[in-house]
């Protein structure tokens, strides 16, 4: 059954409401009179973790078509939002306030589209004038910004390092660097497997690190190839394991340190052939 309609001015005042109540909610629990002890000692470095994680929860639910699950988490990930606003206001640095109107302004000088007299004729470019806009609110040249590496850089300063891998392997090979055809990449591949082999053999273990990262990058290169997004990959593999680890220990009359390598592997089989029925 869908929800009875709101009046649009209502529903404003009701989300502005409880966005208060959010607000004063944690300002009572980072006050020095009264406030919880836990959440006096954190600063904005020590939620650092929290935030990803959330952030990383957000994208969990999102992809479980859940609703009540991403309510919830949005929930949570705007909890850390409003907390560093609390810490930063708290140091006298900045606020909530602050924060909203810093992206209520950005949002309406990209989009002089919809906000200004500017036309466009696709999201292409929309991306251009977006870029453009940028790169004249951090005072740089188009040149500047449009510097390969610049962009590049940015990727791996912001992204977890496999999804800032596969956009830098998009990114690269629309600027050029790219192999003739498939076979190339599976030459290279074999070529940084030899590498990592031999570094293995060393007791350099940067060297061995430098190796390892040259064949994960090969393998994601790979992977755009054949059209597959290897961050998925990796969830779906991890998301099996768990599914299978979770099978074997419904199975198990005893915990699974106790089992032997053999006998593992036998509820592993067990394991992977009742979840693929």
């Amino acid at each position: 059954m869908s929800k009875p309609q709101t009046a649009p001015n209502q529903t404003y005042h009701a989300i502005l409401e409880t966005l208060n109540h959010l607000i004063e909610v944690v300002a009572k629990l980072r006050s020095p009179d009264g406030g919880c002890p836990w959440d006096l000692a954190q600063t904005p470095q020590t939620l650092i973790p929290y935030i990803i994680e959330e952030a990383y929860e957000v994208v969990h639910a999102i992809r479980s078509e859940d609703q009540n699950a991403i309510a919830e988490e949005l929930g949570d990930l705007l909890l850390q939002v409003v907390l560093q606003a609390q810490i930063a206001d708290d140091h006298g640095h900045f606020n909530l306030k602050e924060v909203a109107q810093g992206i209520t302004e950005k949002l309406i000088r990209r989009h002089p589209h919809v906000f200004g007299d500017v036309t466009v004729k696709d999201g292409e470019e929309v991306g251009q004038n977006w870029e453009k806009i940028k790169a004249e609110e951090k005072g740089e040249t188009p040149e500047i910004s449009q510097l390969l590496s610049r962009k590049l850089a940015h990727y791996n300063r912001t992204l977890p390092p496999l999804m800032a891998s596969s956009k830098i392997s998009i990114k690269a090979a629309k600027a050029g660097f790219e192999w003739e055809n498939i076979e190339g990449v599976w030459d290279k591949f074999s070529e940084e497997l030899a590498e990592f082999k031999e570094a293995l053999e060393t007791d350099n273990q940067e060297h061995q690190q430098s190796e390892l990262g040259d064949l994960l990058f090969t393998i994601i290169n790979l992977a755009r190839w054949y059209g597959l997004d290897a961050s998925e990959a990796l969830a779906g593999t991890n998301e099996r394991f768990i599914q299978r680890l979770s099978k074997m220990e419904t199975f198990a009359d005893r915990p699974l340190t106790d089992y032997s390598l053999e006998e593992l592997e036998n509820l592993w089989q067990q394991a992977k052939k009742k979840l693929n029925q």
